[in-house]
């Protein structure tokens, strides 16, 4: 349901809204609460806390719409403001939308225009919702942050929510693009990175659709993680669909016929998640650490072009699901015995 405040001081407005939108008030699409002022609308977001959209008129007595922009401005909410007024000339229209308004629309109302109004309005608002989520989270990070962000970023319950850990059971997967830096050296940036991007864009949509989250971009290599039910398994066959879809792409003949491929690396258990980082710069990841993911790496590293591996230990829970076949053993970093090695197949 979206709650919706309505401020405007004619009572008419009021009954004309329970009347257009009485559908989706019975349905409870929407929530409507009214004020008629910019003061009393203050006082309804205190007491309605999850609203997210406000319609406003402009000229009302104790405080204006314009006025209550400004307040709307300085709050830390995802409140997105739509002004809905008779005085729709430019410089109105043009103060408004300095002052933070998402949409203008002028009266007599349109109501088939302030229904489309509000649902781009709630799209919006649920974009922004997405963008905070994916900051608490680390979810792949593929946009611009904008004010609304910023503004909650400076809230206690970010600054608390910063500070939150846990220890988590989870698989990690290093995926590398092979080769790739020797490329990246001898040809123009911009044709690297429109490349480089093309292939994460592939490898991106693979891991998601599997339930896996971006933990960070690493140069020319994804650190994915996967959580809950059935990580494991979600977490081998993404990487089995990364390979298999890279394996199949063109030859790139503008980059001395570079033919791309993935190395991956994976392992799964206890690990410890948490915002690591300087919380001074609020510059954090969102990530998981530990011997788990160290190891993940190290395989990684250690696999060729073409090659998933896992260890042992891995190996034996998914060997009945699994076409796999053993390497190995190997010595790793900071690892005072081999390791048996497997490379998983299909």
């Amino acid at each position: 349901m979206t709650k919706i405040l309505v401020v405007d001081d004619e009572s008419d407005l009021e009954v004309l809204i329970k009347q257009k939108f009485r559908k989706k008030i019975r349905e409870k699409e929407y929530e409507f609460v009214f004020a008629s002022n910019g003061n009393h609308a203050l006082e309804q977001l205190n007491k309605h806390t999850d609203i997210n959209i406000v319609l406003s008129d402009i000229n009302m007595p104790e405080m204006d719409g314009l006025t209550l922009l400004t307040k709307l401005a300085k709050k830390q909410s995802i409140l997105k403001a739509v002004i809905i007024s008779a005085y729709g000339d430019m410089e109105n229209i043009r103060s408004a939308m300095n002052k933070g308004a998402f949409d203008f629309i002028t009266k007599p109302v349109d109501f088939y225009d302030l229904e489309v109004t509000l649902e781009k309005t709630i799209k919006q608002v649920e974009e922004i919702r997405k963008t905070l989520q994916a900051i608490k989270e680390n979810n792949i990070l593929k946009m611009y942050v904008d004010e609304t962000v910023l503004n909650f970023m400076n809230t206690p319950e970010f600054e608390s929510s910063i500070s939150n850990n846990e220890t988590i059971e989870a698989t990690v997967a290093f995926i590398d693009i092979c080769n790739f830096t020797a490329i990246s050296e001898n040809k123009p940036p911009d044709a690297v990175v429109k490349l480089l991007n093309h292939y994460f864009e592939i490898m991106v949509n693979e891991i998601t659709e599997h339930g896996g989250c971006i933990d960070k971009f690493i140069g020319d290599e994804i650190m994915a993680v996967f959580r809950g039910e059935f990580h494991l398994d979600r977490a081998i066959e993404a990487s089995l669909a990364v390979k298999n879809k890279i394996s199949k792409l063109p030859t790139v003949n503008e980059f001395a016929e570079f033919k791309p491929t993935v190395s991956i690396g994976l392992n799964s258990g206890e690990v410890v998640a948490g915002n690591i980082g300087s919380i001074s710069l609020k510059r954090l990841d969102y990530t998981v650490i530990g011997d788990i993911v160290n190891t993940a790496q190290r395989l990684q590293e250690a696999a060729k072009p073409g090659q998933i591996l896992i260890s042992e230990h891995i190996f034996e829970r998914l060997k009945e699901y699994f076409k796999c076949e053993k390497i190995g053993r190997m010595n790793f970093k900071n690892k005072s015995e081999s390791i048996l090695v497997f490379e998983v197949l299909e």
